[in-house]
């Protein structure tokens, strides 16, 4: 009984979720923006099914030629759908459970962080007003974003975390908490890790301001050092993502069809716009929507005014309160054309493309705030809740959460449903052409992408006049060939050039000369054993090492407390 009561609300919300991400249990898949998903997660079990760890290059995207995505695009998604598929799940049936496992993430982490402001019938309410969040059912149904979807997942856990490094005991644990929760955001959604810094800033000085009030400022270093873990636990990602962007053609991403000037929101459409699937255009005529949500607006008003009202005794829900209306205020601004200046003055906001992208953190305040007025609620009505305690929780949650459904639940459907299987998103047209054409930004920049379908490479990687394969061996990182050549000649390798690219002849290494197709090799005649081998780059290998620290360092955290306590 107990573990009930304890874990109910936990229970509740994951249970409930199940109407957000029902489709996913329907045969077939959906249209999306982003329809390489199927493809990226097999291309994730393919490699390490082949022993690459961590995970950097994929062999049949880039038009055949390989590619380093995983490099560049934040991976922690399909690390747990590549894992689904070696594990023996269907790879249509893996995409859907990652995208159904970042779904159930989102409310759980939510319910942790707003449980501790305003108590569990608060966390059930900010849970679901969280997972039922319109810009969510965008992500899920509409772009088909699963590494934004993931990233916004772990917002909650990250602040949960930091909030608790602060004003708690146990400091080291909620530092791994909140290193868990930032690190958990950069290998989803790097752009949602840039995206949180301006926010952990002015919560940082708003704590300040507190500890320097209270004489607790060093207190503040526990956040701090939160961040800082989350940054070594995920450099492995994060460095070479920075460092080795210069090899590819990543900057094509900037302007263009993606320039924030053209895709700022109208104010109107935060409070309505025609719900749809098409794209962002400039205007106020998308073919998306992008509306926070008319009861989440409502619920973060009256909080608000609550506060006033109910809460003139309790100064630390008033600040929270009136902070969280404050960062709320300020993502709502930044997707609004009033923000341009912010936009142009910060060269890395390019990078951010769509200003709506800031309706993650709308969603996230106003979830949060809807907890609060819940809270408000029921301490208006402490009399009343303690006379009739159960009575009072079950019609809450009817007459909040009916609405929620009713006005929300519809927007958590796809288009329609395509009778697809596996081998519609895997088969070689799908990966080296489809999924090829649709992503391929972290292709060489000069590399000559293929103009049609007849282009794509054929599984031979290896190509010369007068060059015969005796054998061949190829798994995602090496390629290993005993090739036979008439005459002294250029032999081309079929591979999309990157550093970490090594070829070795007859056991010793050789130069390479890129080409807009692939790698040239000066190639002798007779027979020879040709090795191409992917070799993490030295700023691969140095983020793997501060990674390997950070892990260190969490783990000595929390070995060390357990033996001290345990003398």
């Amino acid at each position: 009984m107990y573990f009930i009561k304890k874990y109910f609300g936990l229970f509740l919300v994951i249970c409930l979720s199940y109407w957000a991400m029902q489709p996913l249990f329907t045969p077939g898949f959906f249209p999306i923006h982003d329809n390489t998903q199927v493809a990226r997660v097999y291309e994730m079990g393919k490699s390490l099914k082949d022993g690459m760890f961590p995970v950097r290059w994929v062999s049949d995207l880039g038009y055949g030629y390989g590619y380093p995505i995983f490099n560049f695009y934040a991976p922690l998604a399909y690390y747990v759908g590549g894992s689904l598929m070696l594990l023996g799940v269907d790879v249509l049936a893996a995409t859907k459970a990652m995208i159904g496992i970042g779904v159930i993430l989102a409310g759980v982490f939510m319910y942790f962080f707003a449980r501790e402001f305003w108590g569990e019938m608060g966390g059930v309410v900010a849970a679901f007003f969280y997972v039922y969040a319109p810009y969510h059912a965008v992500q899920i149904y509409v772009r088909g974003a699963v590494g934004e979807l993931w990233g916004y997942a772990f917002i909650p856990l990250l602040f949960y975390g930091v909030h608790s490094a602060v004003y708690k005991t146990e400091k080291w644990r909620w530092i791994v908490v909140g290193a868990i929760g930032f690190s958990g955001i950069m290998l989803s959604h790097n752009l949602t890790a840039i995206m949180v810094f301006p926010f952990l800033f002015i919560v940082a000085l708003f704590c300040s301001w507190i500890a320097y009030k209270t004489k607790e400022l060093h207190t503040i270093r526990y956040g701090v050092y939160a961040v800082i873990l989350g940054l070594l636990l995920s450099a492995f990602y994060w460095i070479p993502a920075i460092f080795e962007m210069q090899y590819t053609n990543v900057q094509s991403q900037v302007g263009g069809g993606a320039d924030f000037r053209d895709h700022f929101v109208c104010i109107q459409q935060l409070w309505y716009s025609n719900w749809g699937y098409g794209g962002s255009i400039p205007g106020c005529i998308d073919g998306l929507s992008f509306k926070i949500g008319k009861l989440h607006i409502i619920f973060s008003l009256l909080s608000f005014i609550g506060t006033f009202i109910f809460l003139k005794k309790e100064k630390s829900k008033r600040e929270t309160i009136f902070l969280s209306m404050l960062l709320l205020f300020f993502s709502l601004v930044l997707t609004l054309e009033i923000s341009r200046v912010f936009w142009e003055k910060i060269s890395v906001m390019a990078y951010l493309q769509y200003p709506w992208r800031f309706l993650t953190f709308a969603s996230f305040f106003s979830s949060f705030l809807a907890g609060a007025a819940v809270y408000i609620f029921f301490h208006a009505s402490k009399q009343y809740v303690q006379k009739y305690p159960a009575p009072l929780l079950f019609v809450s949650i009817g007459i909040i959460l009916i609405p929620l459904f009713s006005l929300y639940g519809k927007y958590f459907q796809p288009q329609t449903i395509l009778s697809k299987t596996t081998q519609d998103y895997t088969n070689e047209i799908a990966l080296k052409w489809v999924a090829s054409k649709t992503s391929d930004e972290y292709m060489p920049k000069d590399f000559a992408k293929p103009k049609s379908q007849k282009e794509i490479m054929s599984k031979n990687r290896i190509q010369g006049l007068g060059i015969t394969v005796l054998s061949y061996k190829e798994k995602t990182q090496e390629i290993t060939a005993r090739v036979h050549a008439k005459e002294d000649t250029i032999l081309t390798l079929r591979v999309a050039e990157f550093p970490a690219w090594k070829v070795m002849l007859d056991n010793k290494q050789i130069s390479l000369i890129k080409v807009k197709n692939g790698i040239d090799i000066s190639f002798p005649q007779g027979e020879h054993l040709l090795q191409a081998t992917f070799k993490q780059t030295p700023i691969e290998k140095s983020g793997n090492v501060i990674s390997l620290i950070g892990v260190g360092v969490v783990l000595v955290g929390i070995i060390y407390p357990t033996k001290r306590h345990s003398i």
